[in-house]
């Protein structure tokens, strides 16, 4: 995100809506006496687009570039309206860590694990998503990542969650690594992520999902109780609107 230093006038509208809050930095224009102009610090901007999306400018000042990889990264895991092409998913996640419901990728026995990096409030660099990437490729769980998940599509090792060098100084408003394990696995992991995350510079949150037994009951919560871990237990009941898996018009 830039702002057009001669249309500016500092009116400081957009400053609440940087989820960075890096729309900060004032400057004297040179050749307009009297006009002062806001910078946005280009390192720790996101390219989100909340900014301009607010559409709270008064002369316009506020716009974003069409940028050149890897700075294009940013907007790709920021700005939920950018779908990654490389894996069709538009935002920084899949549908499977919300809801089992798509394509039932966590069947009994397994969790889906996901890490998402940055929120609220801080953004991620990569080479932090790197390191919790490469903490749970590390501990031996048989983690298996998402295929379809953009982080997953930029790394250059997958068998170890090494991202690509290019990336790793780019920043992102969160980005996720999602990926599943079996549930006798599930305490190794949470072990692994607490260590990686005194290795950060970053918050990030741990999502664990899993299907609940025909009884009712919620395999992962004793193990949750167990490694003395805070949790939210939460569900996302989804109604199917769309056509049922059969050809109607079959012999």
């Amino acid at each position: 995100m830039k702002a057009d230093i001669d249309k500016c006038i500092a009116c400081k509208r957009c400053f609440p809506y940087c989820p960075m809050g890096k729309i900060q930095t004032f400057h004297r224009h040179e050749e307009i006496p009297g006009r002062v102009y806001i910078e946005i610090d280009q390192d720790k901007c996101t390219d989100c687009g909340v900014c301009v999306r607010a559409n709270i400018c008064p002369v316009n000042a506020l716009y974003q570039e069409v940028e050149d990889w890897p700075r294009e990264i940013r907007a790709i895991l920021s700005n939920p309206l950018i779908e990654f092409k490389g894996s069709q998913v538009p935002g920084r996640g899949t549908e499977e860590m919300k809801t089992n419901d798509v394509k039932g990728s966590f069947l009994p026995g397994e969790v889906g694990v996901g890490v998402e990096l940055g929120r609220p409030g801080l953004g991620a660099y990569f080479k932090d998503v790197e390191v919790v990437a490469m903490a749970l490729m590390g501990a031996d769980i048989g983690y298996e990542l998402a295929a379809e998940n953009p982080v997953t599509h930029f790394m250059s090792d997958q068998t170890t969650g090494k991202l690509r060098d290019d990336i790793l100084g780019e920043k992102a408003t969160s980005a996720i690594i999602e990926g599943k394990c079996r549930l006798e696995k599930l305490p190794q992991a949470l072990k692994a992520l607490q260590e990686a995350a005194d290795k950060v510079d970053t918050v990030f949150t741990v999502e664990v999902i899993t299907k609940v037994t025909p009884e009712g009951e919620v395999p992962i919560k004793a193990v949750l109780e167990e490694s003395g871990f805070w949790y939210s237990i939460n569900s996302k009941n989804n109604l199917g609107l769309g056509l049922p898996a059969f050809d109607f018009y079959g012999d």
